[in-house]
């Protein structure tokens, strides 16, 4: 099928914009230009029920492609997501069972719609063949791949001779795995986080070994969490989900370091780069408040996911609380993972002296969440929230 081909220019930014490697970029930027259909593979395993904006980085990618004509496929790694992704881990994941991974990705088409094209993305799990699969043809698919090939992996090698952190045979699988997930639909082009660099090149291999034309290869930037130092992940609890309200999102955007606005201004909006560069360098010159920056920033992502009009009133519910003075803009700030209990937070941020003090601040009434008064002593937060006791005590959770 032949498509009308984009200008340069809107290719140059499918390959470069958040772009980390292109492999190989001459190809892929003549395959653009062919004015042929590709098919672009981008996989996600449902190790948790929650996508966030890390997850948007590609799966904006794989807009992109949409939006010049190209075939989308999303692959929901229910197969693989039963041994989980060991990139960049310094120890085996805890396996789900199919039940887990089953609830897990209920939701995440919903998810999923809120950037892309459902009407023509093709979506496919890989249960499909992998369930079926007898130990003759999945040992038959392994013996394409040497272990020295997967070993090529850093963080692989890394664990080889780690006795409190063994590398298990499984795991050596995962590559092999999404590789395969290649040739089964065909793939011309793949995306990944730069982490997953080595993965997506399996693909290529395993799909020359069937004789079949090599996909290229794109990988995007990660994005770092809230903390401004990790990648974003549910097991650093320093995500912005794509579940969030609208005026918690703004708030947890509002939330994160000033080192982080230009990097997700460029790879979570459609703001002009020449625009992003200008603020920038604005801010480095202190021309530019960074709280005005991360306001502009904010009701970007909240205005893509909800409209403006929700962003608009997530920006003026966040101005009447801080700028109001009503909150103050500085207060403690304690960092936490995942959720944590309300009575945890007033004890960890010295702001009582006992559990036994919390619990009666709460249960009198004396402690507010987000300006709302919280009687549950088992009421629990998660980053970005605002914890209030009395008139004078505030902690903003990061």
């Amino acid at each position: 099928m032949k498509l009308v081909v984009p200008d340069l220019s809107a290719i140059e930014e499918v390959l470069t914009r958040g772009v980390v490697d292109v492999v190989v970029a001459d190809h892929l930027r003549q395959q653009l230009l062919s004015g042929r259909r590709l098919r672009v593979k981008f996989g996600i395993d449902p190790t948790s029920p929650h996508l966030h904006l890390g997850h948007v980085v590609p799966l904006m990618k794989l807009r992109q492609f949409q939006d010049l004509g190209h075939q989308a496929i999303l692959i929901v790694g229910d197969a693989t997501a039963m041994i989980g992704d060991p990139t960049g881990r310094s120890e085996t994941r805890a396996q789900l069972t199919k039940e887990q991974v089953i609830e897990n990705q209920k939701t995440y088409l919903e998810q999923a719609a809120k950037i892309l094209n459902m009407d023509t993305l093709e979506v496919r799990h890989n249960g499909e063949w992998y369930f079926p699969m007898s130990a003759s043809d999945f040992l038959a698919l392994t013996s394409l791949v040497t272990v020295q090939q997967v070993l090529q992996r850093e963080d692989f090698r890394a664990r080889v001779d780690d006795p409190e952190h063994p590398l298990s045979a499984i795991e050596l699988t995962y590559p092999i795995m999404q590789g395969y997930d290649s040739v089964v639909t065909k793939a011309d082009v793949e995306i990944g986080g730069r982490d997953q660099l080595l993965n997506v090149l399996m693909g290529r291999r395993i799909q020359r070994r069937y004789g079949m034309p090599e996909q290229d290869v794109l990988t995007v930037s990660l994005l770092e969490g809230t903390d401004g130092a990790r990648k974003m992940s549910k097991s650093f609890g320093n995500i912005i989900a794509l579940e969030d309200a609208p005026y918690e999102m703004y708030g947890k955007v509002m939330s994160i370091p000033d080192g982080s606005i230009v990097h997700y201004l460029t790879l979570l909006t459609d703001v002009p780069l020449v625009e992003i560069q200008d603020l920038g360098k604005r801010l480095d010159s202190g021309a530019l408040n960074p709280r005005d920056a991360k306001d502009r920033l904010a009701r970007e992502i909240v205005s893509f996911f909800f409209g403006k009009e929700e962003a608009a009133r997530a920006a003026e519910g966040f101005k009447k609380m801080f700028q109001a003075k009503e909150i103050p803009e500085e207060m403690i700030e304690l960092k936490i993972k995942g959720r944590k209990k309300v009575i945890d937070v007033l004890v960890e941020s010295k702001i009582v002296k006992s559990k036994g003090e919390a619990r009666r601040q709460v249960e009198q009434g004396g402690v507010k969440v987000e300006g709302k008064v919280v009687s549950d002593i088992n009421a629990e937060v998660s980053a970005g929230a605002v914890i209030q006791k009395g008139k004078r005590f505030f902690v903003r959770l990061v």
